[in-house]
């Protein structure tokens, strides 16, 4: 019986690790493709001035 909760133990904390790697890389990808935006935005406006 206790390896046995060993082992739902170690699942569990593996799917908590995974889940919360996955939440950090989109949180990541949400962060760099908002700065990405602003970046695009910057330019297009600087563009627009020049004209």
């Amino acid at each position: 019986m206790v390896h046995l909760s060993v082992a739902i133990g170690r699942f569990f904390e593996a799917l908590l690790w995974a889940v919360a790697r996955s939440v950090g890389m989109v949180a990541a990808w949400v962060v760099l493709g908002t700065i990405a935006v602003a970046l695009l935005l910057m330019l297009v406006r600087a563009g627009m001035r020049r004209r």
